[in-house]
């Protein structure tokens, strides 16, 4: 232990090391809050040289690492909980060489989503991947974990802004993957690989990210919704008839926590079962006549029961907070969060078939559903009952889920939409991956960390 201690100082300085049993419970857990940290050490580097020189001590030692970014994932992805060196990347959070031409720019992995976003506003671009966690996740952890958030309807999952990678090996090789190239017709794009693969592949250093236009400041439609029957018709219906950015969807449950957390006023005189908040490009009096159209005529549908259309932009800010409060209002539960997709024209059956299934077998369970309905995204949090003691609690969670999964296979669906599979859903990747691409992806682990130094116990048992 002293021996790998003065090594690591050697290489990143004494500041930089940590073995303090507080500084190692916060960096060594995720938001899950559900397993228990116990690191050995806690390093920082400075680049990727100090991030492959520690990579190549920990390899040849065969001491396993724990890559680790804002820590907001909730799956134990970023869990360290046997004696792992957790390798924190939040100095690597320099952004350069922006280029308006290629519409790119470089971050470091530690780089806070929300920094990204308001540099790009700063140059006149914009980096439309957006989530309630932006003020905290970083770069390098989105990209573990193809992270998608409220606007995948319109700009797609954070792999489709990924430019380039610059990756560090479990042998400590650094590897330049792409390089920013739009077309690159060369053999296996080892980049997205390395997406979505949760630190088990390779530590993710820096990236070369794509950029877009700015939007025009988009409106916001917030309905109240009597069935998930009519959740799908209005999905249809706006998609048809809007250029559409977000479609989100949550339950009144899940609005009752917020509007207490928040001391919020309710936006509706009467509750209903289900609310549809809509995010849309307006760019004229015309496309506002378009929206005020497709209003009237979904109530004429009978599809909602009321609406309110956000006048300004303050007001669109006011209605997104219904929705992007849920998980801060929930937090202190702690919830059992299952994060689950299926094909958008499923997801009203599959609610419903889980909330039958939950109802019956665990009645003092409260479920809270909210997510991303025009990319099939769920999330569904079962709140802990307050005399129930965590472990009874997380035992029935996992007595539970797979009758869960069970029926999301029914559904050919995935339980892993955006948080990744980390510790929480390591038994349950059969659901979603069959013997043969299960096998195939040990393989590919086999082959590029050997040793299994790289966020071992992820993905797979």
């Amino acid at each position: 232990m002293n021996d790998l201690i003065n090594q690591l100082k050697e290489i990143v300085g004494d500041k930089y090391i940590s073995t303090d049993n507080d500084t190692l419970q916060t960096y060594g857990q995720d938001w899950s809050g559900l397993f228990q940290a116990a690191p050995l050490v806690l390093v920082k580097p400075a680049d990727t040289e100090q991030v492959a020189s520690i990579v190549k001590l920990c390899n040849q030692n065969k001491i396993a690492i724990v890559p680790s970014g804002g820590r907001t994932g909730l799956s134990g992805g970023a869990t360290a909980a046997n004696k792992e060196v957790i390798l924190s990347l939040e100095r690597l959070n320099q952004i350069s060489d922006f280029n308006p031409v290629d519409r790119t720019v470089k971050c470091g992995a530690g780089v806070i989503t929300q920094e990204l976003q308001n540099y790009a506003n700063e140059q006149g671009f914009y980096y439309p991947v957006d989530f309630a966690s932006a003020g905290s996740s970083q770069i390098g952890g989105n990209i573990a974990t193809n992270a998608g958030g409220i606007k995948v309807i319109k700009y797609g999952l954070t792999r489709d802004w990924v430019a380039g990678l610059t990756v560090v090996t479990a042998s400590g090789e650094v590897l330049e993957l792409n390089n920013g190239l739009v077309k690159n017709a060369t053999g296996y794009d080892l980049r997205h690989l390395i997406i979505g693969s949760e630190g088990t592949l390779g530590i993710i250093t820096q990236a070369i990210m794509k950029l877009t236009t700015q939007p025009v400041e988009p409106t916001v439609m917030l309905l109240a919704v009597d069935s998930l029957a009519d959740v799908s018709e209005l999905l249809v219906h706006f998609q048809s008839n809007l250029d559409l950015m977000a479609f989100e969807f949550f339950s009144h449950k899940a609005l009752e926590k917020v509007l207490s957390h928040r001391n919020l006023r309710a936006p509706f005189e009467n509750s209903s079962p289900f609310y549809v908040l809509i995010e849309f490009d307006c760019v004229s009096e015309a496309e506002m006549d378009k929206a005020f159209s497709a209003f009237e005529s979904a109530c004429e549908n009978g599809w909602l029961v009321d609406g309110i259309i956000s006048q300004s932009q303050q007001q669109a800010t006011d209605l997104w907070q219904y929705r992007e409060g849920i998980s801060e209002s929930i937090a202190h539960y702690p919830p059992y969060k299952n994060d689950i997709a299926v094909v958008p024209s499923k997801v009203g059956e599959f609610l419903q078939a889980v909330d039958q299934f939950v109802q019956k077998n665990y009645p003092e369970f409260e479920n809270i559903w909210f997510g991303h309905i025009g990319d099939g995204n769920l999330h569904l949090n079962i709140l802990k009952p307050e005399t129930m003691l965590l472990d009874k609690f997380k035992q029935l969670c996992e007595q539970a889920n797979p009758e869960i999964f069970k029926i999301l296979q029914g559904y050919s669906g995935s339980i892993s939409a955006e948080h990744g599979v980390g510790l929480l859903k390591t038994p349950y990747l059969k659901y979603s991956r069959n013997e043969s691409e299960i096998a195939l992806m040990k393989a590919i682990k086999s082959s590029m960390d050997p040793n299994n130094i790289l966020n071992p116990g992820k993905l797979f048992q």
